[in-house]
Parts: C-alpha cells; structure tokens; sequence
C-alpha cells in the first residue's frame, strides 16, 4: 500500500507541475504564432478561448506524463498483492504509456482547458489582464512604479 501511496503522490505532482510549467508558455506561443494580432487587440473572448486552447494542450501534455503511473495504480488496486513486475508482466511497458491514453487525454485535456478558462474569466470579471504576456496598461503602471522608486532612491 506504501508503493500506492507513493505512486498516486508523483501523479498528482507531475500532473500539476506539467500544468503550470506548460500554461503559461503555450499561451505566449498561441499568442506569437497563431494569433494575428496583439493581445491588447483581442477581444476577451477570444482571449479567453486563448486560455482554454493553452489549457487544454497543457492537459494533453499533462495526461501522457501521468497516464503510466495511473495504470500502475489502477492495476495494484485491483489486482490485490500484485507487484509492481507484475504490473509490466501483465499489461506490458507498452501498455502502461498507451492502454486507455485517448479518452484519458480527452478527459483531462477538456478539464485542464475548462480550469485555465474559468480562472482567465474570473480575472476578467475583476478586471485583471488574462493570462499570455503583460498588457499595456499593466506596464505602463509596472514602468511608473520603477520610476516613481528610482525617483525616492
């Protein structure tokens, strides 16, 4: 039960990490390579289908680094007193990177995507810029602020 433990520990770590270490820069490169225009000229819908884009694409990436220990932690959960050899014996290395990767990618792509997009609509609904590069306006107040600092110093 402790290699259970240990194994749904790493999944849950590297399924966040790869997360927010993907988000950020595939909205940036969404934005630089697919968007024709800068951000400050888009519309906030399309920012935030941005946002659902480059969560969703975090979520694939996301749920193929996951997706074999999930299967090893699926097997050893019903396979009773089943070791982790067993596991590879059984479905086969192959089989822990590929059996049910699709749906798993759909279901977490989908999720990953739908999570990124609420969190850009409530900074929107607040009145912050959406996640993909600093708006004018924030530095314009970031460039002030420096100066305003340099000015006291």
């Amino acid at each position: 039960m402790k290699v259970c433990a240990l194994i749904c520990f790493s999944i849950t770590f590297a399924d966040t990490m790869m997360k927010f270490a993907c988000f950020e820069t595939i909205v940036e490169m969404v934005y630089k390579h697919a968007v024709p225009k800068p951000k400050d000229q888009c519309s906030k819908p399309l920012q935030l289908a941005v946002s659902f884009a480059g969560g969703y694409i975090a979520g694939v990436l996301c749920a193929a680094v996951s997706h074999p220990a999930d299967n090893l932690v699926s097997f050893l959960n019903n396979a009773k007193g089943a070791t982790v050899a067993d596991a590879i014996t059984t479905i086969g290395l192959w089989g822990l990177f590929t059996r049910g990767l699709p749906l798993r990618i759909i279901m977490v792509g989908t999720l990953t995507g739908a999570q990124w997009a609420t969190y850009d609509a409530f900074k929107v609904f607040v009145g912050l810029p959406t996640t993909g590069g600093v708006s004018s306006s924030c530095h314009a107040a970031t460039t002030f602020h420096r100066v305003d600092h340099e000015k006291q110093n």
